[in-house]
């Protein structure tokens, strides 16, 4: 495993579900330590840190990658000491029914009717949340309420393991890969004035990301995240997204944005000319922070950068690790040539 990759599998361990992304800020804030002109916080809990180049800029620009993740809210406790909860993001029940997930660092067991008392028509239904309830082992409502409470927050239960040769499977890829990539430019250096944010809440509603970009108010930004891909059967043709192995992920369109046409082009002439694995979207589907960034104050150019991966949004993530590499190889020489358009 690369460092890079090493750094996904400490960031994938910290639990950071929307609007409680605070230990996974802490560890960012810890390994910029140094490494930055300046490091803010806002009052959201977005973290931006200002890059000196080795040379001045003449135009402002933004990378950004959301810390949080997908995950689930605790609405209820019911008398038997059993947990109702609701998701926080897109997280579809199918991947959630018999999972494990953590909540206070207590595990629970996503469970509901038994299988028995199921009728045939009830069998051919995906279970919705509402029949859903999370067994953290309880006797009463009571004894319940000694670990969890309402508003507590709770992330799928799972390791990071290596899958084959070539790919890493885990919760969270989404977007700590973004993040991991952040702090390796950072690391290297970068060759003109840059400001990275590392922001909240974008499986919400792209929150964090609007505060970033008024504050920040970028000319350019490229957008750090990771894409569905639907590249395993029974997909075909255009359904098939984007595909694992076939390197980093540009958009042309999403359901938020319609992307600078000249930054689109110029990530696939980089790409060219620097012999980097590079695909699109065949899709129209998704979005990310590039929805709130482009159209900030009086607008922001904006391309996304992206790692394909497959089972988004569930507990097994399922990533390329080259990919995530020409991810941050195409990042890093788009950004250089940004600066001279």
């Amino acid at each position: 495993m690369t460092d890079m990759i090493n750094e996904i599998r400490a960031l994938c361990a910290i639990d950071g579900v929307s609007g409680r992304e605070d230990k996974v800020r802490e560890y960012i804030i810890n390994r910029l330590n140094g490494k930055a002109e300046s490091i803010t916080t806002d009052n959201l809990g977005n973290v931006i840190a200002f890059v000196k180049g080795k040379k001045p800029a003449d135009k402002k620009v933004m990378i950004s990658a959301h810390m949080d993740e997908v995950g689930f809210i605790v609405t209820h406790i019911n008398g038997d000491g059993t947990i109702k909860i609701a998701p926080v993001g897109g997280v579809d029940e199918q991947v959630v029914f018999g999972r494990r997930i953590r909540i206070n660092d207590k595990i629970a067991v996503i469970g509901g009717k038994a299988v028995h008392n199921i009728s045939s028509d009830e069998r051919k239904k995906t279970v919705k949340f509402e029949n859903m309830t999370a067994d953290i082992g309880a006797a009463s409502k009571e004894e319940a309420e000694k670990v969890v409470s309402l508003g507590d927050v709770g992330t799928f239960c799972c390791d990071f393991i290596s899958l084959g040769k070539d790919k890493i499977c885990s919760k969270a890829i989404d977007d700590r890969a973004g993040c991991a990539i952040m702090l390796r430019m950072i690391d290297e250096g970068v060759e003109y004035d840059t400001y990275f944010a590392f922001v909240v809440q974008e499986e919400i509603g792209l929150r964090g990301s609007t505060c970033t970009a008024f504050t920040i108010a970028p000319d350019v930004s490229i957008v750090l995240e990771t894409t569905t891909a639907a590249d395993i059967p029974p997909s075909q043709g255009d359904e098939r997204v984007c595909e694992l192995g076939k390197g980093a992920v540009v958009s042309f369109m999403d359901r938020h944005t319609i992307y600078d046409r000249q930054l689109y082009d110029l990530a696939f002439e980089t790409a060219k000319e620097n012999g980097i694995p590079c695909q699109t979207k065949t899709k129209v589907a998704g979005g990310n922070d590039a929805g709130a960034i482009h159209i900030s104050r009086s607008g922001v150019k904006t391309c996304a950068v992206s790692v394909p991966c497959r089972y988004l949004h569930s507990a097994s993530c399922v990533a390329d690790v080259s990919d995530i590499e020409n991810t941050y190889r195409l990042t890093k020489k788009l950004l250089d040539r940004i600066y001279t358009i």
